[in-house]
């Protein structure tokens, strides 16, 4: 008797879009973030029915309703405390949170420090526009210091988060900065969250033409680009410029922008994915003047996530117990009954 062998579907962008109409504001960044998405995860090899998109609240969080696959639509901040029990309860899925930057960094930011040090296997696109877009133009938790918004019309006195110091801060094992302007950076960065075990978090530079016009043109326009982003990969040496005539050279733990007129390319900083100390520094370097914005991925190394271990011990409970006893747990200990008249 012949058997045939199951096979993955193939799937196209198409594929991953659904039957809703996108509702954001015409030349939004968000469209470029969906599409490079829906490009990627056909090369992933899930089914549709294995991806779930989570969403909080914000006009990244209508991502959900735009993709053919399973997905949830939450409250606001709480996208990551709904994901963390989905990747826990069904770890074959793969879980994706799509929020912003009030949404996961605000109200969500608890949530957010916490997925991170417990290293689910799930995976964090945070739209970074430096606005509060949904509510009309507060300023946001990475707005820069001084800005004028609806909120803050004499400009904000907040110091604003630096949302990749605060994930390598918490012990994120995959943390990584993009932009919605460059689709083909973006892809990439999407498929190595994806191919990452254990909680991946990527910080996507993304323009609200509405409120917040320009906030990143100086990283995304071809006129400035070359010379204010720097594309990070590992162990490769850190050069940038218009003619790639400047790199990076570390002195100490301090690092340097050379000409390459002055120096060689073997005097420069090789980056290495898997090295936090480098990874705060170059997400701490465009802090001063005249330092490029770094790209890439910044941090990529193994521990083990927490569904797998929370797994093992309930495994290792039964072995030894039985399933539990729920009731003499609750028990344990000092307990009082309380009656009434």
């Amino acid at each position: 008797m012949e058997t045939t062998e199951k096979t993955a579907p193939t799937y196209t962008a198409k594929d991953f879009s659904s039957d809703q109409d996108v509702r954001w504001c015409p030349g939004c960044g968000d469209y470029s973030i969906l599409a490079q998405v829906q490009r990627t995860l056909p090369s992933l090899g899930y089914k549709k029915e294995e991806l779930v998109f989570v969403a909080g609240i914000g006009c990244s969080s209508r991502f959900a309703y735009y993709m053919n696959t399973y997905g949830f639509h939450g409250i606001h901040g709480r996208a990551l405390a709904i994901a963390s029990g989905l990747k826990s309860a069904h770890p074959n899925l793969s879980v994706w949170v799509t929020t912003g930057d009030g949404d996961c960094l605000s109200i969500g930011g608890n949530h957010f420090i916490h997925a991170l040090r417990r290293n689910l296997d799930i995976n964090i696109l945070m739209f970074n526009n430096r606005i509060y877009g949904l509510t009309k133009g507060q300023y946001s938790p990475t707005s820069e210091h001084g800005k004028k918004t609806r909120s803050t019309p004499h400009g904000s006195i907040d110091h604003p988060f630096n949302p990749v110091l605060i994930a390598l801060g918490a012990e994120g094992t995959f943390v990584a900065r993009t932009m919605d302007r460059d689709a083909k950076h973006l892809q990439t960065v999407i498929a190595r969250a994806a191919q990452h075990k254990g909680t991946s978090y990527i910080d996507v530079l993304q323009n609200c033409n509405i409120f917040n016009d320009g906030a990143f043109s100086l990283y995304t326009e071809k006129e400035t680009k070359s010379d204010n982003a720097l594309f990070i990969e590992h162990n490769r040496p850190l050069v940038f410029g218009k003619e790639n005539d400047k790199g990076i050279k570390l002195d100490g733990f301090t690092p340097r922008v050379v000409s390459l007129n002055d120096y060689s390319i073997d005097d420069l900083l090789v980056y290495n994915s898997k090295s936090k100390e480098l990874a705060f520094i170059l997400a701490h370097m465009n802090d001063n003047p005249g330092f490029p914005m770094t790209f890439g991925i910044f941090l990529d190394i193994l521990r083990p996530v927490y569904e797998a271990e929370m797994a093992e011990q309930i495994q290792q409970i039964i072995a030894k117990d039985g399933r539990g006893d729920l009731d003499s747990l609750l028990r344990d200990g000092n307990t009082w009954e309380i009656f009434g008249n």
